[in-house]
Order: C-alpha cells, then sequence, then structure tokens
C-alpha cells in the first residue's frame, strides 16, 4: 500500500513540475471558457484511467500480498515483479502486455519529447513520468491536453515558447 501511495505522491510532483516549466502553456486564457472540451475530455480520460488503475492495483496487492505483514513491493507476493509476470500468463494477457510495454516504453517517451521539442513544450520527457506513477493512458492524455491548450493559447495570440 505504501509503494502505491508513493506513486500517487509522486505523479502530483510530476504534474506540479510540468505546470510550473511550462507557465505559458498553463497560463489562464485571455477569453472565453478556461477548458475547452476537447482538453476537459483528455483530462476526463486520463483521470479515469488512474482511477480505475489504482483500484485495480490496490485490489491485487490486496490479494496478492501476504495478510498481516509487511511485504515487499519489488518481488515476491503482491509485488511489482509479480504484477508484470502476471501480464504474461497466458496469450491473451501477452498480447496486451507486450502492446502496452511497447506503447509506453518505446513509442510515448520518443513521441512526446521530440513532438514536444517541436511544440515548444519544455520538458516534455517529465509526461514519461506518468507512466510509471498514473498510467500510460494518463501520460498521453496529460500530454494531449496540454498541446491542446497550448494550440488555443496561440489562437488567441499568446506567444509561443521555446524549449528548454
Amino acid at each position: 500500500m505504501v509503494a502505491i501511495i508513493v506513486h500517487l505522491v509522486l505523479g502530483f510532483a510530476t504534474m506540479a513540475a510540468i505546470v510550473k516549466t511550462n507557465p505559458a502553456v498553463f497560463a489562464r486564457y485571455t477569453s472565453g471558457s478556461q477548458v475547452t472540451k476537447l482538453e476537459l475530455f483528455y483530462w476526463v480520460a486520463g483521470i479515469a484511467s488512474v482511477i480505475l488503475g489504482y483500484y485495480f492495483n490496490n485490489v491485487y496487492v490486496a490479494e496478492y500480498a501476504p495478510s498481516g505483514a509487511t511485504h515487499n513491493f519489488l518481488w515476491g507476493p503482491g509485488s511489482w515483479w509479480e504484477f508484470i509476470t502476471l501480464g504474461y500468463a497466458n496469450p491473451a494477457a501477452s498480447s496486451a502486455s507486450q502492446d502496452y510495454t511497447i506503447m509506453s516504453v518505446l513509442l510515448f517517451p520518443v513521441w512526446s519529447i521530440v513532438d514536444g521539442r517541436r511544440r515548444g513544450i519544455k520538458h516534455a520527457w517529465l509526461f514519461c513520468g506518468f507512466i510509471l506513477f498514473a498510467s500510460s493512458a494518463f501520460a498521453w492524455a496529460a500530454y494531449l491536453a496540454t498541446v491542446e491548450r497550448q494550440h488555443r493559447h496561440e489562437q488567441l495570440g499568446a506567444p509561443l515558447q521555446s524549449a528548454v
């Protein structure tokens, strides 16, 4: 349970770092609604993925970790290692797990870093932290919501920030 709480705290810290390093993107809009419908859709989908993921992770730890004892969250019953192993427990699970792994470990990091630099989103690599601390879906949703927010600022005439 401690590992789940630590992940949640690190997820919030990652979001705070993204907002702090991109003040122009997260500034209030000069006119109109403060959130576009598309941006709201991304945030709702991303937050739903985190809530569902944390629910299932909590159920997993409760069912697989030894009861009444402090367990090692890195290996052994109810651990990260066992969690990953169960993702490859049968061909159907293996098919989904390899897809999520390639998407999360290879495609999203490269795409978000390259695209973030092109768009002027500072420290776009921070979005990769959400894969570890929240969910892959939240990483994509947060990045896409940020891009939508930046696009709206550009439409309203706000200057584009330079990438660092």
